[in-house]
């Protein structure tokens, strides 16, 4: 029989890991990261005879005014039967209706291959929406092989890049808490660069400070000569890796360094099994069109798109947003807030 249980957050990492759809947005460290900028976590979990058997890591921030929460559950609930899933749901309406005072839940499930049977959306009372807070639409690389076979499955340029990267006396290596200052320097410079929005230094600091003691995450620089030319910040758990952060500087971009920083954290997620590399985020239009306009377009994660396209990942593309209601009147005050500022 199912009953709610509360767990501490080293027996939920624990579960997240093992479970076949564990996302590294499930982590309690990713619930503790969001919680130092805004939000709030709470976890719903479910037990049976005693044992973890299901559950949901949902962020929470709240309406301005006092006027209830926006509750986000991201690349979740992680269950394993309909009768899990029915009682969880159940569980998490209560929890939000009654505790948080949640004016809506937004809904990502994430990413589900044509082996996978993708959750029921209707039955729950979730309605499809526009408004998404992670990108749909990613690249995945096929990690089984060995190196040669992994880059027998790029093109040509990106080959090659890569290989004048490694040429070319760059240092690569794995960075120390002291070394993150790096790190968020560039990721301005690629903000800039690519135009796109980046979080202030202390984010990434914490997100290093969380996950990379845990051996669930690393950051992988790249140096030439005492110049800081590259960096990826590249996350695992199971079988998936995610690149969720990356950055390079202006000077010195003929040696290719931000090839090889990937490349090397590529090589960091095999040494940890893992079977696919997330490239985290290119435009959500189709691929025809991608194809089309991305030598034109340079805006937003189109920056990124020429150069994750290169690498031999399929892209693939999540079941993307949805919104359950629980308070319609502030609910819709809040559409017509985000209509008239997209006006």
């Amino acid at each position: 029989m199912l009953s709610t249980i509360s767990v501490p957050d080293d027996t939920w990492d624990a579960f997240v890991r093992e479970h076949p759809r564990g996302h590294i947005l499930q982590m309690s460290s990713y619930g503790a990261l969001k919680s130092a900028f805004g939000w709030t976590s709470a976890r719903i979990t479910l037990a049976e005879d005693g044992e973890l058997v299901a559950g949901s890591q949902i962020l929470l921030r709240p309406f301005p005014f006092k006027m209830g929460q926006l509750a986000y559950l991201p690349m979740g609930p992680l269950v394993t039967t309909t009768e899990q899933t029915t009682y969880l749901w159940k569980m998490i309406d209560r929890h939000l209706r009654n505790t948080d005072r949640a004016v809506f839940l937004k809904w990502e499930p994430g990413i589900y291959t044509e082996q996978e049977t993708q959750p029921e959306i209707k039955p729950y009372g979730f309605k499809p929406t526009d408004q998404t807070i992670q990108p749909p639409n990613t690249i995945l690389i096929n990690l089984r092989g060995d190196e040669d076979t992994i880059m027998a499955r790029m093109n040509q340029g990106t080959r090659r890049k890569i290989r004048k990267s490694l040429k070319k006396d760059i240092t690569y290596y794995e960075a120390t808490g002291d070394d993150v200052h790096k790190f968020t320097a560039m990721m301005q410079t690629t903000g800039e660069r690519n135009e796109f929005g980046v979080h202030e230094p202390a984010y990434y600091q914490l997100a290093y400070d969380l996950f990379v003691p845990q051996r669930d995450a690393a950051l992988i620089l790249a140096e030439h000569e005492g110049d800081v030319l590259a960096g990826v910040m590249v996350f695992a758990i199971g079988k998936t890796a995610w690149y969720l952060y990356g950055a390079s500087s202006n000077i010195k971009r003929n040696l290719m360094a931000a090839y090889g920083v990937q490349w090397q954290a590529i090589q960091w997620a095999k040494s940890r099994r893992c079977h696919i590399y997330d490239m985290w985020g290119i435009p959500d239009v189709h691929e025809v069109i991608l194809e089309e306009n991305f030598t034109e377009r340079h805006d937003g994660l189109w920056g990124v798109y020429g150069f994750k396209r290169g690498w031999g990942g399929d892209v693939a593309r999540a079941m993307g947003a949805y919104d359950k209601v629980y308070n319609a009147l502030i609910y819709s005050g809040y559409q017509t807030a985000l209509k008239l500022r997209g006006s």
